[in-house]
């Protein structure tokens, strides 16, 4: 088996990384690549990475998936296998989706529905589109649950948006509460009433400590939920504002 990653940041050196120990060939292209495992053959360009690849995976930011799927196109063979795993909007997996309409390689609009740091390669994902079962079918031995959609690419991207607006509103009301308790030394008091809903005292740190190390990467994620909110005339207040919040982590504004 030979994977493909464009785009080597958290996430991709992290699924090499984990490929690589699986024994898997990885090829790999970034312009700026970050943390680049042992191991992964580092191309010239997404082009020359995905070249001889059975699945191509990509991890880039969402402005750019379509940049990327578009250049690769001309290199791609019969059975090549494209899973579009960016955080964006349906409409960029449809806009994907498109380029490969035609050939005989295959694409599916694949989500990640947890921080891939905690599980690696096991990290639970989503999958729609025309490629869908076949990706899961390649992908499922490394270990990742997968469940697959019969709906076209788009489907699984709206799943997650819809999640993300409860998941990452809900982690700005974690950090505003715990805020305010700090400052009026109530933090205690504020930890055991949010236990009355939450899970455990690691779930509330998860919410603050995952919130201000994927700052950056979650504005994009938000971004894509407010137009999506804006596309279907839904009123993003609440994602509105947890995107304020991801704002000024990354600015530093965060309390302490």
């Amino acid at each position: 088996m030979h994977v493909a990653i464009l785009g080597i940041g958290e996430v991709g050196s992290t699924l090499a990384r984990d490929l690589l120990a699986q024994g898997v060939t990885v090829t790999g292209w970034d312009p700026n690549p970050r943390n680049l495992p042992d191991g992964l053959h580092f191309a010239d360009s997404n082009p020359d990475a995905a070249k001889q690849a059975d699945l191509i995976l990509s991890v880039n930011l969402a402005a750019v998936a379509v940049d990327v799927a578009r250049e690769i196109l001309p290199v791609l063979k019969a059975k090549q296998i494209y899973a579009d795993m960016n955080t964006s909007g349906p409409t960029v997996k449809q806009n994907v989706a498109l380029l490969f309409e035609g050939g005989e390689f295959v694409f599916t609009d694949v989500a990640i529905l947890a921080p891939i740091a905690l599980e690696g390669i096991r990290t639970p994902l989503l999958a729609s589109g025309p490629g869908a079962a076949q990706f899961a079918e390649v992908y499922e031995p490394f270990g990742a649950p997968i469940k697959v959609f019969d709906e076209p690419a788009g489907h699984a991207a709206t799943l997650k948006l819809v999640r993300s607006i409860f998941y990452k509103g809900l982690a700005a009301v974690v950090m505003e509460t715990l805020e305010a308790a700090q400052k009026v030394g109530l933090t205690a008091y504020a930890r055991e009433q949010m236990l009355t809903i939450l899970q455990n005292e690691p779930m509330i740190d998860r919410f603050v400590n995952g919130s201000r190390k994927h700052a950056r990467r979650r504005i994009h994620e938000m971004d894509a939920v407010i137009e999506l909110l804006d596309s279907i005339d839904v009123k993003a207040h609440c994602s509105l504002a947890a995107r304020q919040r991801l704002s000024e982590l990354l600015e530093g504004e965060a309390f302490e």
